[in-house]
C-alpha cells in the first residue's frame, strides 16, 4: 500500500459517509442513529430470531456497544431480547410489532435514498455506478474475511468439513468415502505436524485448509475447501498464498497436492498459482492430478 491509495481509500469514505446520511443522529430522517437502525435491519433480515452473539460478530461491534443499542431498541418497544430456554448464556434477540413496522419504514426511505442517488445520473453513468458499488462491496466482503489457525477438530472447522465431504459425495463420479480417503487424522494437522486454518466471514465458518508438515518431506495441502456462496472472494486463492507462506517459515521448499479430476476450477486454480502436475506421489484412490511447487524464501501473504 502506498499513500496514494490510503488517500483514496479516506476520500471515498468521506464521500460515502456525507452523501448516504450517516453523519446525522436520525438517520434516514428517523429518531435513531445508524447503528440502531442497521441493528434494527439485521434482527429481521431473517425473519426470526437472531443469536446475540452472531449478531454482534456479523456487524463487528464490541459487547458493551452492542448491548447499549439493544437497550435503546428495547426501551422504544421495537425488539425483546430473552435467554435460550436450553442455555441462558445465549440470547436470542427479535423484533416486535413495532419492530417489524419501524423497519418497514426503514426499507422505504432506504428505497428513495438509493433512489435519489441514481437520479442524477444519465443510464450510462447509473450503470457504471451500480457495476463499481458491485465491485467494492465484493473487495470489501473479501477484505472482511479472516483466516485463523484452529484446532481441527473446532466445530466449526468440523461443520466445514462435513460440508467438504459432502461435496465431494456429489461431486465425484464415484461418490466420496472419508474412510477409503488418504486423509489425514487431525494429528496430522495440529502443530508441529501440521497445522488447520479456517476462514470466517461475519464469524461463519466459510472454508478451511489443512497443511501437513511430516520430518524430511514435502509440506502437504490436504482439505482445502471454500463454501460456494464466497467463491468470488478470492479466498481459494488466498488460502494457497498463506499455505506456501506457511510452508516457507518451517523450513520447506517443496508445496504439494492432489485432487479429482471432477474439480476443474480448482485445477485450473493450482496452475495459475504456479504449481506444476508430476507423477503421483500416493495411492490416494480419489485423485487423477498430483501438484508440485517449489517455493524458495519467505512467500509474500
Amino acid at each position: 500500500m502506498d499513500a496514494t491509495q490510503i488517500d483514496q481509500v479516506r476520500r471515498f469514505n468521506r464521500t460515502v459517509t456525507e452523501r448516504v446520511g450517516v453523519l446525522h443522529d436520525h438517520y434516514l430522517g428517523r429518531d435513531r442513529p445508524i447503528g440502531e437502525a442497521r441493528l434494527l435491519w439485521e434482527i429481521g433480515e431473517r425473519g426470526q430470531g437472531q443469536d446475540v452473539r452472531r449478531l454482534r460478530e456479523r456487524l463487528g461491534l464490541d459487547s458493551g456497544y452492542a448491548s447499549r443499542l439493544l437497550r435503546s431498541l428495547e426501551t422504544d418497544g421495537l425488539v425483546t431480547v430473552e435467554p435460550q430456554p436450553r442455555d441462558r448464556r445465549v440470547r436470542t434477540v427479535r423484533l416486535t410489532e413495532a419492530g417489524r413496522a419501524e423497519r418497514a419504514a426503514l426499507d422505504s426511505s432506504s428505497d428513495e435514498l438509493a433512489g435519489s442517488l441514481l437520479e442524477p445520473l444519465n443510464a450510462a453513468q447509473r450503470t457504471r455506478l451500480v457495476a463499481a458499488m458491485a465491485e467494492v462491496d465484493r473487495l470489501l466482503t473479501a477484505a472482511t474475511v479472516t483466516l485463523d489457525a484452529v484446532d481441527p477438530d473446532h466445530p466449526d472447522a468440523q461443520d466445514c468439513l462435513r460440508s467438504y465431504f459432502a461435496e465431494l459425495q456429489e461431486r465425484f463420479e464415484t461418490g466420496f468415502d472419508p474412510a477409503r480417503s488418504l486423509l489425514p487424522d487431525a494429528g496430522e494437522l495440529r502443530p508441529p505436524h501440521g497445522l488447520f486454518l479456517l476462514a470466517r466471514l461475519h464469524g461463519e465458518p466459510v472454508g478451511c485448509a489443512g497443511l501437513k508438515l511430516p520430518p524430511g518431506a514435502p509440506a502437504e495441502i490436504k482439505r482445502m475447501w471454500v463454501a460456494p456462496h464466497v467463491r468470488s472472494l478470492g479466498l481459494g486463492r488466498r488460502f494457497l498464498a498463506e499455505l506456501e507462506a506457511r510452508a516457507a517459515e518451517h523450513g520447506r521448499d517443496v508445496l504439494r497436492l492432489d485432487t479429482n479430476k471432477a474439480l476443474t476450477a480448482a485445477i485450473s486454480l493450482y496452475h495459475s498459482h504456479g504449481f506444476q502436475e508430476v507423477p503421483a506421489f500416493n495411492d490416494e484412490p480419489y485423485a487423477h492430478h498430483w501438484f508440485e511447487k517449489h517455493i524458495t524464501g519467505r512467500p509474500c501473504r
